[in-house]
């Protein structure tokens, strides 16, 4: 492969504060769940399943029920930031669907090669149950005040990241400091150096 053709694998991001807003952020700046080996590495780092379940079960029913999930969020998400929350009840109502579908995956504690406890699914997971607990974060998110307060969408250049500005004093900015953070004050501190020289 010729120097800088090579595709770097996808990093999952989770730094949105929510769950189903990182479901979100999957779609920047690229389709990100765009095969079943970024979608087992998304389900496995964002908590909804203890580390090391097996997901060799997951097939492309999965990638269409979080896809479909995913667009219900960003609609249901941006039009509360946009102050348009009625606009998007056929989202809502999926959402719902979803959220009542199925019982969160069964978790009990076991004993790990150490002799303490860990977590550990009761069997594999299913997709409607991690759907359903995706679902129930996005209405626990666009049901508490405050959480929904904090929505912000990230103001770096062509960024669409929404998250949850908890910072004190509620002044973040960026979606993350070391991503759009640096870019901006990088472009920050050109425009001065250009301003320098002219």
């Amino acid at each position: 492969m010729a120097l800088g053709t090579a595709t770097v694998p996808y990093e999952p991001r989770f730094d949105a504060g929510r769950i189903c807003l990182d479901l979100l952020a999957t779609t920047h700046p690229v389709e990100r769940l765009d095969s079943l080996a970024p979608l087992r590495a998304w389900i496995a780092g964002s908590g909804l399943v203890p580390p090391g379940t097996p997901l060799a079960h997951a097939d492309a029913a999965w990638l269409t029920g979080f896809r479909e999930l995913r667009g219900c969020v960003g609609q249901l998400v941006r039009g509360s930031l946009n102050g348009e929350p009625r606009s998007y009840e056929r989202a809502l109502d999926r959402v719902n669907d979803l959220a009542r579908a199925a019982a969160p995956p069964a978790l009990r504690a076991v004993r790990g090669e150490d002799g303490g406890l860990v977590r550990e699914l009761a069997g594999p997971p299913e997709c409607a149950a991690l759907l359903a607990a995706l679902a129930r974060d996005v209405v626990e998110l666009l049901t508490d005040p405050v959480a929904r307060a904090s929505l912000r969408q990230c103001e770096g250049d062509n960024c669409p990241i929404v998250y949850l500005d908890m910072s004190r004093g509620r002044r973040r900015r960026w979606c993350s400091s070391e991503v759009c953070g640096n870019r901006e004050r990088v472009a920050r501190h050109r425009r001065r150096a250009a301003l320098a020289r002219a």
